[in-house]
């Protein structure tokens, strides 16, 4: 049985990440942040699900400073569990939330650097030097704020935001994506600052897995040990959004590597809580079955013999036991069967819908439509949910085809950089579309931008 990994502890609040503490579940508002009733109302959803920390997004000093009264109200109503503050691009931004929050996730792909453009930027050695010390400016007096609050930090990366910094220097690599991470981080240990949590993620589970791995032989490499958040960017909604969590996040915490988690999913956020506690409590079995499957490879296939009482636990399961076994190309194929006494029945069309479910997240075979779509937040500039029905529908024939369909730009073409089209948020009621990474059409009227895509799609495939 493969043992936990035992990091370094994070004091969160009245909450620990890491070490011999459970594995936290978490997720991420969907509101207005400068919406205190509203924020607060679907807060205690998440909370009341099974949540134990609650993200906002905060894109200026206007929303972090109302974290101030989103947390008075939810203490006076008796709910302490630990806020978190996102910010992206405005340093200044995680100063003032690191005042009000339990937490500060910042991302180091804009938290200095200007955002992405895909540019090539040439540096010399000591050019390279000059851009880091630039971060330092900025962080350490951020860190200095979270010692005087106890304010924990998250040093979020996202391969979709990596700034035209590191890409120009390490190009698109797992290498790059924990350098990222490792810049920062070497600073807070400097500063002996030691209330971090770490997080890498892409959309692409085989990009999420092979790059934590690396990130865990580097930190241990410098002797560092900080806790991980786990997750899987615009994992999609319903089914296919389960699955692919499922794949990556299981992949590793069948590792024994994990110390959060949070399940991204393109719905409410408190639909995120009971899958990810489900995947968490499956650990020990899926484990098990992953060692059992990895010696049942025959022909380049994987046989999975599973029992469970409802269909998402089947896929969960499935899913988590053989997701690393194809992430590292262990074999291509998969037959699931259910054992003799298993309450589930299900016909075996629908156990080969799951393995090629299963095949897709894990980048081996497509054989549908593939949907990177956000979960959405508080900078999330369109009705996500009704716009991601719309697409499917349209589109749900195109085997093989990706579309990625994003709330904002914060992730945007970057988390979509390997699909064939985009939909992106680009101001309130306008859409720009993508080819690749390259805009197409910008700020089209959120009304006709669905039309668009499509019509986009079928002139360019001669459809």
């Amino acid at each position: 049985m493969t043992t936990r990994r035992i990091s370094s502890v994070a004091h969160v609040g009245n909450i620990e990440i890491g070490g011999n503490n459970p594995i936290r579940i978490q997720s991420m508002a969907t509101t207005d942040t400068n919406d205190t009733e509203a924020s607060v109302a679907q807060a205690k959803r998440i909370i009341d699900a099974g949540g134990e920390l609650v993200r906002f997004t905060t894109q200026g000093t206007r929303e972090a400073e109302n974290m101030k009264n989103i947390s008075a109200r939810l203490k006076a109503d008796g709910y302490t569990t630990p806020l978190v503050a996102d910010v992206h691009f405005t340093a200044h931004t995680a100063d003032v939330a690191a005042q009000y929050c339990e937490k500060v996730r910042i991302n180091p792909g804009n938290y200095v650097d200007p955002g992405r453009t895909f540019k090539h930027l040439e540096y010399t050695d000591e050019e390279y030097q000059e851009e880091l010390k630039k971060i330092e400016t900025k962080l350490v007096p951020f860190i200095n704020i979270c010692k005087e609050h106890h304010t924990a930090v998250r040093i979020g990366v996202n391969h979709g935001s990596l700034s035209d910094r590191i890409m120009s220097r390490y190009g698109d690599t797992p290498e790059g994506i924990v350098e990222s991470c490792m810049e920062f981080l070497r600073i807070f240990r400097r500063e002996h600052f030691n209330d971090v949590v770490i997080s890498i993620k892409a959309s692409n589970t085989v990009v999420m897995v092979t790059t934590v791995r690396l990130l865990v032989k580097t930190m241990d490499a410098e002797d560092m040990h900080y806790p991980l958040h786990l997750g899987v960017t615009e994992a999609g909604e319903g089914e296919d959004g389960r699955i692919k969590s499922a794949v990556g996040i299981g992949a590793l915490l069948t590792e024994g590597i994990g110390d959060t988690i949070r399940v991204s999913l393109s719905e409410e956020p408190e639909c995120e809580i009971p899958v990810a506690r489900k995947l968490v409590e499956l650990i020990p079995e899926c484990t098990k079955l992953r060692a059992e499957a990895e010696a049942s490879i025959k022909d380049d296939t994987i046989s999975l013999t599973l029992d469970a009482t409802d269909w998402e636990t089947l896929q969960l399961k499935a899913a988590m036991a053989v997701g690393a076994l194809f992430i590292d190309r262990k074999a291509t194929k998969l037959e699931i069967s259910l054992v003799g006494g298993s309450k589930l029945y299900t016909l075996h069309a629908q156990l080969s819908t799951l393995s090629d479910a299963i095949l897709q997240a894990a980048r081996i075979k497509f054989t549908k439509t593939e949907y990177i779509s956000c979960p959405g937040c508080g900078r999330t500039l369109y009705n996500l949910q009704e716009t991601i029905a719309k697409i499917k529908a349209a589109t749900k024939d195109l085997v093989g085809l990706k579309i990625g369909i994003m709330g904002c730009i914060v992730n945007g073409p970057g988390e979509m950089a390997d699909a064939d089209y985009g939909y992106v948020g680009a101001g309130r009621g306008k859409i720009s579309l993508y080819k690749g990474k390259e805009c197409i059409e910008k700020n089209i009227p959120e009304s006709e931008a669905v039309d668009r895509l499509l019509e986009l799609i079928r002139k360019d495939r001669g459809l």
